[in-house]
């Protein structure tokens, strides 16, 4: 069996080390967003987010294994242990490029849950305390108010949705017999955002799935490197020794040989 050489087998260790670090994080996120959306209503966990999330344990922990199995491979030079990954990483590698290939194919189909789901959580009014948390985060982030108009909070209107001095965003008077009016005695009108913010939700939610079919795909190719390495690596272990070549001399030929011969001792 061959040897590997010094500076492939570094940079392969490297590459395996950044996949290992990967998964760890992936690992941790993916138990992170596991614990907040057990502690969400069922409003916001759906079955799509959950199935999202058994699928990200799933790649987080047979990535783990295969680069442990690498690791190990390239330790003790077993050939088995890099066969082994490189398959895995090959089938990981494929799954990774299907499930982008969809999910660039279906962003139509899943714009359209998304807002099913937002429209899902109407009224406003009866929401859940981390929805209403949500929607008034987004709302000033937006300048926008309610889900599809400001009707949908009905009576409570938050202030979040009040119009900004510094604001160019088109504002209608809020109704008079909304929340906002009740600590006022003056009788002056109360502007609030006129534009509504399931656009801009939507429009939110589906630039972070698209950020992370980018960085999907970047991990999917450093997983490619790693299994060119890989298989760089098997072909030279799988060299045969180079065995040192044998020089027949002419002198060797004419038998120019010296006889030693043991002088007598002296009796």
């Amino acid at each position: 069996m061959g040897r590997a050489n010094i500076w492939l087998k570094r940079s392969y260790i490297a590459v395996i080390s950044v996949i290992g670090l990967l998964c760890l994080l992936l690992l941790g996120f993916t138990l992170f967003s596991h614990g907040y959306l057990h502690q969400a209503e069922e409003e916001l966990a759906s079955r799509t987010r959950s199935l999202c999330l058994h699928v990200m344990y799933v790649i987080a922990i047979a990535i783990l294994l295969l680069t442990i199995t690498g690791a190990f491979g390239i330790w003790k030079e077993k050939k088995w242990a890099l066969i082994v990954f490189v398959v895995g990483m090959i089938m990981g590698s494929l799954f990774m490029l299907a499930v982008e290939i969809q999910g660039l194919a279906s962003q139509p189909k899943i714009t359209k849950e998304l807002k099913e789901s937002y429209l899902d959580i109407l009224p406003l009014a009866n929401a859940s305390e981390s929805t209403v948390g949500y929607m008034m985060e987004m709302q000033e982030q937006f300048q926008c108010c309610g889900v599809e108009s400001y009707l949908d909070w009905g009576f409570d209107i938050p202030e979040s949705c009040l119009c900004t001095k510094e604001s160019t965003i088109p504002c209608v008077e809020a109704p008079r017999n909304s929340s906002l009016f009740e600590s006022r005695k003056d009788g002056q009108s109360v502007m609030i955002y006129e534009g509504a913010c399931l656009a801009h939700l939507l429009a939110h939610d589906m630039h972070y799935i698209k950020v992370g079919l980018g960085i999907m795909l970047g991990i999917t190719l450093l997983w490619v490197l790693s299994v060119v390495l890989c298989i760089v690596i098997l072909c030279q272990l799988d060299r045969k020794e180079n065995v040192p070549t044998v020089v027949y001399s002419p002198e060797a030929k004419a038998g120019n040989y010296n006889t030693l011969i043991e002088a007598p001792e002296d009796t």
